[in-house]
């Protein structure tokens, strides 16, 4: 940026606005800020702020978008053109008015001087929510690498976006922790599934059917065609790898579960709706963090602890769609572990998959403390010994409520039930071999 004041700096963290705001306030043009000579006095509507009526005149207050609210001024109604902005204001101010009338909307008269401040200064909040909940939107589906588009809705109370939230894809392991090791070659199949297709070379039999949906019991794990597999991206083997299919809404909760996840399409029963990620971190670490969390009454830590206890996934401030998902005692997903491009057993990806077809706006949930049909862990050993566990009550209000959840870490842990699957499925494999070679 350049001026008559030669060489100028903001802080790289200040939003758009505070430095279009500056840069007007400094006569300052900025070509990638879109603010020019040309346009450098220009004005437009970023929200309005008031109401009143003079003289028989209607008049609204008016936040110019790119300038500080002390360029705010009064415009009469019949010079806005700002229809939407109009609606917005009428509809916050009835909102406001109908809380305090317990439902009854009141809508003020033309004969009423000025709006009370009070509600002036609730469709201002409204109007700034509303603003940063945007452009979190925004924000969101430009990082996000799949295919469905990220919506954010609140019509509950005044909360914005999270202010320590930072959107991942994949998983960020800590420093010394690596995601990515332990594959060096993938399967030749020109059509998958064939009879050497990473599955089966795995020990473990393919998880989709020909409609791409699951056909495994939760409790056994996915291996997928990697990148170094002959197939190409349209391979069936090739779902959580390819990211969230459908367009979801990060939404607020209207009975104080805070932020939930809905989904604005149909999702069948048996299918891929998202992954779980976060930073990948030590279960010493994990302890520690856990420890935080239960004070504050959350957690994001998730044991990956299929095969050993050595990592965990935290995903109080790295995350993507799921940090959002909240728990349920009839939920409507189930997790299971995923090995794609990285066969190391400690550290499995985790995939959430429909239990039942779920309609386009119902919310989607999953069991924090996973009691699946084929999980052996049990309330005693669900948790360490060492760790006090913090109980608090369950808002899911499904008719099976437990009534109340501890905030433990959830757990991938299957590992006595998952042997004696592994060694059943060796054996129906070894038992067909026989029929053929006999037949």
């Amino acid at each position: 940026m350049a001026g008559r004041r030669g060489a100028w700096y903001v802080p790289c963290l200040a939003s758009l606005e505070t430095i279009q705001e500056l840069c007007r306030k400094e006569n300052l043009t900025c070509k990638s800020l879109g603010i020019t000579n040309r346009n450098l006095k220009s004005y437009e509507v970023e929200y309005l702020c008031d109401y009143k009526v003079e003289e028989g005149t209607e008049y609204f207050l008016v936040k110019w978008k790119g300038w500080p609210e002390s360029s705010n001024t009064w415009v009469a109604l019949k010079n806005l053109k700002c229809p939407l902005l109009l609606q917005y204001f009428h509809s916050d101010k009835n909102e406001y008015l109908s809380q305090l009338k317990r439902g009854k909307a009141v809508i003020l008269k033309n004969h009423i001087k000025a709006l009370n401040p009070v509600v002036a200064q609730y469709v201002v909040k409204k109007a700034k929510q509303r603003i940063a909940l945007q452009r979190w939107k925004e924000e969101l589906n430009r990082k996000k690498n799949h295919k469905g588009m990220i919506l954010v809705e609140n019509t509950v109370d005044l909360e914005g976006p999270p202010l320590d939230f930072y959107y991942i894809n994949e998983y960020k392991p800590a420093p010394g922790i690596n995601v990515m090791n332990g594959i060096t070659t993938g399967c030749e199949c020109s059509d998958c599934p064939a009879e050497k297709c990473c599955p089966e070379e795995a020990g473990f039999f393919l998880a989709y059917n020909k409609q791409k949906q699951l056909k495994i019991q939760p409790g056994l794990p996915i291996y997928e065609c990697n990148s170094y597999c002959r197939c190409g991206p349209e391979c069936p083997n090739r779902i959580v790898q390819k990211g969230t299919p459908y367009s979801l809404c990060i939404f607020r909760t209207n009975n104080g579960r805070g932020w939930g996840v809905k989904t604005l399409q149909k999702i069948k029963t048996k299918r891929f709706v998202m992954e779980y990620v976060g930073e990948v971190i030590t279960s010493e670490e994990a302890e520690r963090r856990g420890q935080l969390y239960d004070n504050q009454g959350n957690t994001y830590l998730f044991d990956l602890d299929y095969d050993s206890d050595e990592y965990t996934v935290d995903a109080a401030r790295y995350g993507n769609v799921s940090h959002f998902v909240n728990h349920s005692c009839d939920p409507n997903l189930q997790v299971f572990n995923v090995f794609i491009d990285n066969l190391d057993l400690r550290l499995p990806r985790i995939a959430l998959f429909s239990t039942r077809t779920i309609k386009a706006g119902e919310e989607l949930t999953f069991d924090y403390q996973m009691k699946g049909s084929l999980d052996v862990t049990s309330d005693s050993d669900a948790v360490s010994p060492t760790r006090k566990r913090i109980r608090t009550v369950c808002k899911c209000g499904a008719m099976c409520c437990r009534g109340n959840i501890f905030l433990f870490r959830s757990s991938l842990r299957r590992k006595n039930l998952l042997h004696i699957l592994v060694s059943l499925q060796s054996v129906v494999r070894d038992f067909q071999g026989n029929v053929v070679s006999l037949l």
